[in-house]
């Protein structure tokens, strides 16, 4: 007599951690590199990029980002908080491929966090439609990206 197996999908990473209490606040790509171009005239900014992705990072990054795999930030957020916080940064901005997933559940984790801490300075944003938005929206966009390579991007 076959058998069939039944075996359940293996429990995703980010269930080992509570949901976000809050939805995320997003930012527009457009916005992001207004803020990225000034920042290289006046070479001072309130904000940081964080790449979130870890197995599937490849075809470049934006540039100046931090790559800090999703699945590490829930446990590390007291200390990220306190090395945004001492650096004055306002704006954590985050992002996967297309912060659906990773992006929004980091954005509110992240600001459910600065919330508990009584900060109503700083702001946890997911970058709208992700890297995959950015590498795909046009050479003003590429030129701002590290690592670029376009056949991943255009096999996506």
């Amino acid at each position: 007599m076959a058998t069939t197996s039944t075996a359940s999908p293996p429990t995703p990473w980010h269930a080992a951690y509570p949901a976000p209490r809050n939805t995320p606040a997003t930012i527009r790509r457009e916005d992001v590199l207004d803020m990225i171009k000034q920042s290289a005239k006046t070479s001072s900014r309130d904000y940081i990029l964080v790449d979130l992705r870890r197995n599937d990072y490849e075809g470049g990054t934006i540039r100046d980002s931090i790559n800090l795999p999703a699945q590490s930030l829930y446990p590390t957020m007291p200390t990220l908080y306190t090395v945004f916080k001492d650096a004055g940064l306002r704006k954590i901005i985050w992002y996967c491929s297309s912060s659906k997933g990773r992006g929004n559940r980091a954005a509110g984790w992240f600001a459910d966090y600065i919330t508990d801490q009584g900060d109503d300075q700083m702001k946890s944003l997911a970058l709208a439609e992700g890297v995959k938005g950015w590498a795909t929206a046009g050479d003003e966009y590429v030129q701002w990206m590290i690592e670029y390579d376009a056949e991943v991007w255009s096999s996506s």
